[in-house]
């Protein structure tokens, strides 16, 4: 473990590197490396089906001529010649398009500091433990009356982090561990199957669901979607399970992207200060959650991170900002700079939640009386620059204010500034994807049955 912990090797070669741009001729330069190691394993009828183990060290170098910049990677880090890699990229850099807004995050924006988010467990299991919690997922999911056979059972532990060296001094570093399980499971037979998974993942073991708890889960949704209905076409209020839930958030987030509304390719691009969810609603990116799936001490340009409100009592507050990004807007970083080896840094959410409202789901089912609770989306049919909305769904149709009988092949539509202004949030909000919502209400989306 402490090999796998040690990232001296990668400081060294990044800030290599960004001498050796200097030296070459660069203004300004900056070095990213990531490492990354994985193991996962695969069961399946209580056999072991795939064990897959990769480790990797990849390093990038970003170089400024005057407004003109240039990249350069490499995963061959032990025989790197930094001045090659260095002269390399200041050639393609001077005779690269020059960028008006390209550069180094500002140096009053840089962390200083670096809060403890608690990111590593130091525990590495080894693959007789994975496959031990992988068989125990999957003899929970077949134990539930119903479920006729597995569609496997998978666990993994992995270990990821960076670090950055900028020209400007900035030296940062950090590494967070990752814990991942998750069951298939089918019901019926023939045409008539059914099939429906569970998953936990969490960066310390002692966050991660049992087993027993994610395999039973798994096969009692399974069940219940046995001999699914088809529903009438017509407009009725809709429910967003937390697993799907969230993303009506992410599609917000896309939306409130600094790239897209620099390129006007958002239907949001004109709509920050006004108001688009009601009374109360709240959505906050938090990037210094500890054990957050996607926390981190400082973004991908090393300007200090925050938490960042994006939504406040119904009002869209803020875009998600790199240093780029906020130049072409004339507006500031919000420190959400996110980046690999071998691209420039963009935009992106890190841990991002819709707070809870004060109804149990139950309690809003209840009051609803009539509707579609939404388990399954299928396909890709969100339109952010129009906001138009159209995706395939499955899950269970309301009846006098209580889920009543499976329900398949329903497409559900509509417009997201329609959904956003309807939408009542739950209070059962829990902390598990990178995304979390509570159980979500819509009012009034077209649902296409038969």
């Amino acid at each position: 473990m402490s090999d796998l912990l040690d990232q001296s090797a990668l400081i060294a070669i990044a800030e290599r590197l960004v001498q050796a741009a200097k030296a070459a001729g660069a203004d300004a330069a900056d070095a990213v490396a990531v490492r990354s190691v994985s193991q996962s394993i695969e069961v399946r009828d209580g056999a072991l089906e795939e064990s897959e183990r990769a480790e990797s060290d990849d390093v990038g170098l970003r170089v400024f001529i005057g407004k003109r910049q240039a990249m350069i990677s490499t995963n061959d880090i032990a025989s790197t010649q930094p001045q090659v890699l260095a002269e390399r990229a200041v050639a393609m850099a001077r005779v690269a398009p020059e960028d008006d807004y390209a550069g180094l995050a500002d140096d009053d924006k840089l962390a200083r500091t670096f809060p403890d988010l608690d990111l590593i467990d130091l525990h590495v299991p080894g693959v007789a433990a994975l496959e031990q919690s992988a068989r125990e997922a999957e003899e929970a999911a077949l134990a539930v009356p119903g479920v006729s056979k597995s569609g496997g059972a998978s666990a993994s532990f992995g270990i990821g982090g960076m670090v950055l060296i900028t020209s400007r001094g900035f030296k940062g570093t950090y590494l967070a561990s990752r814990r991942g399980l998750s069951v298939m499971a089918i019901a019926g037979e023939g045409t008539g199957m059914e099939r429906d998974y569970e998953f936990s993942s969490a960066l310390h073991a002692s966050d991660l669901e049992s087993a027993a708890a994610i395999g039973r889960r798994a096969g009692e949704r399974t069940v219940k979607r046995i001999n699914p209905r088809k529903v009438a076409t017509q407009s009725a209020p809709v429910f967003f399970d937390p697993r799907v839930a969230n993303t009506l958030v992410g599609h917000l987030a896309s939306a409130a992207n600094g790239a897209s509304v620099a390129r006007k390719t958002s239907f949001l691009k004109d709509k920050r200060g006004e108001k688009l969810f009601a009374d109360g609603i709240r959505i906050v990116d938090d990037p210094l959650r500890k054990r957050g799936l996607r926390s981190h001490p400082f973004d991908g340009e090393g300007v200090a991170v925050r938490p960042l409100v994006i939504v406040e009592n119904g009002v869209l507050q803020s875009w998600l900002l790199d240093s780029a990004t906020a130049r072409e807007l004339g507006l500031v970083t919000t420190g959400h700079a996110s980046r690999g080896v071998s691209s420039p840094p963009s935009p992106s959410p890190t841990n991002l939640h819709l707070a809870p409202g004060t109804l149990t789901p139950e309690a809003l089912i209840a009051e609803t009386g009539t509707g579609f609770y939404i388990t399954d989306l299928i396909g890709m049919g969100t339109n952010l620059v129009t906001g138009d909305y159209s995706r395939g769904a499955s899950g269970f149709w309301i009846e006098n204010g209580q889920l009543a009988y499976p329900v398949s092949e329903v497409t559900i539509a509509g417009h997201l500034f329609d959904m956003f202004r309807t939408l009542t949030p739950a209070n059962d909000l829990a902390f598990r994807y990178g995304t979390n919502a509570p159980t979500l209400r819509v009012e009034g989306m077209t649902i296409a049955g038969h």
